[in-house]
């Protein structure tokens, strides 16, 4: 099962994690899932007959929860206490404010969809992540982590409708799987349909997220003593062994996964795509030299070669490996775990780890995507797990509200410069038009051209939707 690490099975957690990655990108079921035909997981209708605005799509996770009331839903005139102490700025669409913190990005707000009107009914972070990643309440109430009975992840229905995508997996995970000291939460895996259709995951290292180490797939790294031309000769042997055999690998999907899983461990072009020292110096310097910038610039390298869908969790390891989900600036009485110094809530939010971070790669990306001619049919999706309270605490921040807060989509065939749904005038609830995260799932599903109706076959054969929620049309 993805994300569990039993010690019955002989291997620690990162190396089991090694084994899931790579058995996700090279197409490999374990066992169980051996006897599946990958026909048998997808039937299709005239639902998702759509033509598809979108051909990719990078999905950032603001891990803990972004400020709405800080960022991007500003109330200026409410009372001292619930408006933001940041100044607004213009932006460059008329009528449209944003907090000082991010001026980089208020001169692309004419390349944005912003939806001020996401609401559900969770204030729980690891709760309200799964159902937010996954796109619905998991089927156990309470559940977190991934569990192989789940709806699949968006990335895995991608895949499943609409096959893979050539030599690179078609759906990867960018620095690394999010969990809090725990196995990934929901949402990030191929669910029942099997390893087949789970992310390639990186897996950099979790310290010092400010620093200019590089990203890492120890899944792809040869063993010490074995290299390309010994790889090579040990296959070939291989084959002449299951040549001589009897019958029983005739209609097994292994040789042709194995030999998948083998040539992105010699390609010279997958090395290539991971290999940021491949783009100029200048460039990378836009992004930012941190794992954030770096994740940036890597999922338009990787969207560029033909991954469809790229995930980013934006949280934050210090140098002991602390982890800090640091859009969740509530603030703090004592300097804890990956806060840095930073006790108030409004200095957590303008930490470089923070907001000028993000101001700048998310920007750098928006204008890397439209000068290169990518940015009409990739989808960029920024998200959390719900926002901030309308009422500043006593440690300068705000703390976890689910009830109405903002999320962001550019390029893929959404219309830019326009704001969509609205909060009351204090920001607390939803005055106009509500979206849950079921209805933005869909919506990233309409996106490439799949309507919620569209069905998957369960591992019982039974059809099921794609998604329970609808998508927000208007925005396209």
């Amino acid at each position: 099962m993805f994300g569990l690490f039993p010690a019955q099975h002989g291997c620690n957690r990162r190396q089991w994690l090694g084994l899931s990655a790579l058995a996700g990108l090279a197409g490999w079921s374990w066992p169980a899932q051996l006897a599946a035909s990958p026909s048998s997981s997808f039937v299709r209708s005239g639902h998702d007959a759509r033509p598809a605005s979108a051909k990719s799509c990078i999905h950032i996770f603001l891990c803990g929860g972004p400020s709405q009331p800080d960022l991007w839903d500003l109330k200026p005139d409410a009372p001292a206490g619930i408006r933001t102490v940041f100044d607004p700025i213009q932006t460059s669409v008329p009528g449209i404010l944003f907090g000082s913190q991010i001026p980089e990005l208020a001169r692309h707000a004419d390349k944005l969809a912003i939806i001020r009107s996401m609401t559900h009914d969770d204030n729980g972070h690891e709760t309200a992540i799964a159902r937010s990643l996954l796109g619905q309440l998991p089927a156990r109430p309470g559940d977190r982590f991934v569990a192989r009975d789940d709806h699949p992840g968006a990335g895995g229905i991608l895949h499943r409708l609409l096959g893979p995508t050539g030599e690179l997996p078609p759906w990867m995970i960018l620095p690394r799987y999010f969990g809090t000291s725990s196995p990934p939460y929901k949402g990030q895996s191929g669910g029942f349909l099997g390893a087949t259709y789970d992310p390639l995951m990186l897996d950099k290292e979790k310290k010092c997220s400010l620093s200019d180490a590089p990203l890492g797939l120890g899944a792809m790294q040869l063993l010490d003593g074995i290299d390309t031309q010994r790889l090579s000769g040990r296959q070939t042997l291989r084959s002449r062994l299951e040549a001589i055999s009897d019958d029983r690998l005739a209609h097994s999907p292994l040789p042709g996964q194995r030999g998948q899983a083998l040539q992105l461990l010699v390609s010279p072009r997958v090395r290539q795509v991971l290999d940021l020292e491949q783009e100029p110096a200048a460039i990378r310097d836009r992004y930012g030299r941190n794992e954030y910038g770096q994740s940036f610039l890597m999922a338009r390298r990787l969207v560029e070669q033909g991954v469809r869908m790229v995930n980013i969790f934006w949280t934050f390891f210090d140098a002991k490996g602390c982890q800090f989900n640091l859009w969740d600036c509530h603030g703090t009485a004592t300097d804890v775990c990956g806060v840095d110094g930073q006790l108030r809530g409004r200095d957590q939010l303008t930490h470089q780890y923070c907001t000028p971070a993000f101001d700048r790669c998310f920007s750098a990306l928006l204008e890397d995507l439209e000068q290169r001619g990518m940015l009409a049919d990739t989808l960029l999706v920024v998200s959390g797990e719900f926002g901030r309270t309308p009422q500043i605490n006593a440690t300068a921040g705000r703390d976890h509200w689910a009830h109405c807060y903002t999320q962001l989509l550019a390029g893929g065939g959404i219309r830019g410069g326009q704001v969509y749904g609205a909060s009351d005038d204090r920001g607390a609830y939803v005055k106009d038009l509500p979206v849950t995260p079921d209805d933005f799932t869909a919506t990233i599903l309409y996106a490439f051209g799949l309507t919620p109706e569209t069905p998957i076959l369960d591992p019982l054969n039974r059809p099921v939707p794609i998604s329970r929620g609808r998508p927000v049309t208007a925005l396209f």
